[in-house]
Parts: structure tokens; sequence; C-alpha cells
């Protein structure tokens, strides 16, 4: 049981106001254990609105360290935190914001040996990755675990996301296996305000995860793009011969992918 200060009443008004989310409801963003993937472009603003909302506990993953070209877009970091590693700048800006919140740092990258010891602590994933091969390894070890997760993905102006809970629709059943080549932001370039906008409905899917508040993304693949500002949704279903989370799954362990990148000029 949560011991509601004064000071907490007041931080979290905003919240305890919504019919749907309540002193109970605040209470179980309180008790909630979120894990973020990569405090990149997507990570940064999830893990600041997390920590506002009262998240008690985020875990922080990612083996980079701050460099000057994330600061367009990785609003989590700042110039004093060039060369810095991703996690510890990101712990004290989450510790500044909310002193509430527990951080517990994971230097370093997921990999097939520690993914699921590192996610089983946990309530719900955000994957905030910017490669194939790692959100393949995020929705087997979730898969695996009986753990929910956000996936994301931006490129240039365009975004895409979707939520997965034990049952409903996972990665592979969307994208079988990772392609051959891939392109990523540091090739082709990204709008600096398209991963705060996928990242802030990624921390608004895990709140209403978390407090069991309206319908979430499963099922259902959320598409952007912010050039001509068209939302669409696609309805999804689960793959009966997916082979990451169909009864008889052919991914008995976790694997990593080495995949090409190709560079745009």
């Amino acid at each position: 049981m949560i011991d509601f200060s004064e000071e907490k009443i007041t931080r979290y008004s905003r919240h305890i106001l919504l019919p749907e989310i309540g002193i109970i409801g605040q209470e179980k963003i309180l008790n909630a254990k979120i894990l973020i993937v990569g405090l990149g472009g997507l990570g940064s603003p999830a893990a600041l609105y997390l920590a506002a909302a009262g998240i008690g506990t985020i875990g922080l993953i990612d083996g980079d360290t701050v460099d000057l070209t994330n600061l367009q877009r990785q609003i989590i970091h700042s110039t004093n935190d060039l060369d810095k590693p991703k996690t510890e700048s990101a712990a004290e800006k989450i510790k500044n914001l909310n002193p509430d919140i527990k951080t517990i740092i994971h230097q370093g990258r997921l990999t097939a040996e520690n993914a699921l010891d590192i996610i089983k602590n946990y309530d719900f994933i955000i994957d905030g990755t910017d490669n194939f091969p790692v959100k393949y390894l995020i929705n087997d070890a979730c898969v695996m675990a009986g753990k929910p997760f956000s996936h994301g993905g931006i490129l240039r102006f365009q975004g895409q996301t979707f939520t997965h809970l034990p049952g409903t629709a996972c990665y592979r059943c969307i994208f079988s296996q990772p392609p051959e080549k891939a392109t990523t932001c540091a090739e082709a370039g990204i709008l600096g305000a398209i991963p705060g906008m996928l990242g802030t409905i990624q921390a608004a899917e895990a709140l209403k995860y978390v407090t069991n508040t309206g319908e979430l993304l499963t099922n259902r693949l959320l598409t952007f793009d912010a050039k001509s500002m068209v939302f669409n949704i696609i309805k999804i279903k689960p793959n009966k011969n997916c082979i990451s989370c169909s009864e008889n799954p052919q991914i008995k362990q976790l694997v990593e992918y080495k995949q090409d990148y190709c560079t745009l000029k």
C-alpha cells in the first residue's frame, strides 16, 4: 500500500482526477516496473513521460554513449552529457524530474544470453531500439517469458507501433523474418519530432496496461506519416503458424541475427 503524502497527491493530482485512474490507478503506476530497451529517440520521451507519471521502477538498457548527432531528437540527453553512457544520462534526468522513481541501469546491449534474465523482473517492456536484430530478440524473449511489450519503429517522417500481450499478434506474426538489408536513421535521416510522437504513444500504452485503462494497440498496427499527418490502423491477427508465438513455435531458444545495412547518399 502506497502512503499518499500530500506531496504525492499534489504531484499526481491530474491523474487522480481522472475517473479511469484515481488513487487506485496511481498506486498501480507507483508499483509498476517497466523496462526501456534503447535510450535514443523513442526511449527518451517514453522514459520522461513514464517518470513524470510516477512509474515506480524504470529499467534502462543501452550500450551507447551520448553523441552530438543524438541531440537533434534524443531529448533526455543534453550537450553536457556528450560521451556519457546513455543509461547514466537518462537516470540523472529521471531523478531530477521525479525523485520518487527508482532506476535500474543495465549497461550494455540486450543479448540472447541476458534477455530473459533481465526482462523477467519487469511488468512491461518498451522497444525503443533502432535495429531489426534487437527487435526480433525483444519479441522472442517477451513471447517466451509471457511479457507484454510495445514495439516502435521510425524512419524519415514515418512511424509504426503496436502492443503485444500473450495471446495477441506478435512482431513475427506481421514480419516473420528480418529483412536481408535495412536502412537506419543514421543513413536515411529522421525528422527530430517523429520519435517524440511515437515514444509518447508507447508510454501511453504502458500506462494503459499498468492501470488496465482503455483499449491497447493489440492486434492493430498504428502507422503514421508526419508529412501528410495521416494516421492509419491496420488490423492484424495472430498467425496460427507463427514461428514464435503459435502453439507449436519453431523458436525454442533466443537467437541474435546479423544484418547488413544499406547506406543512402
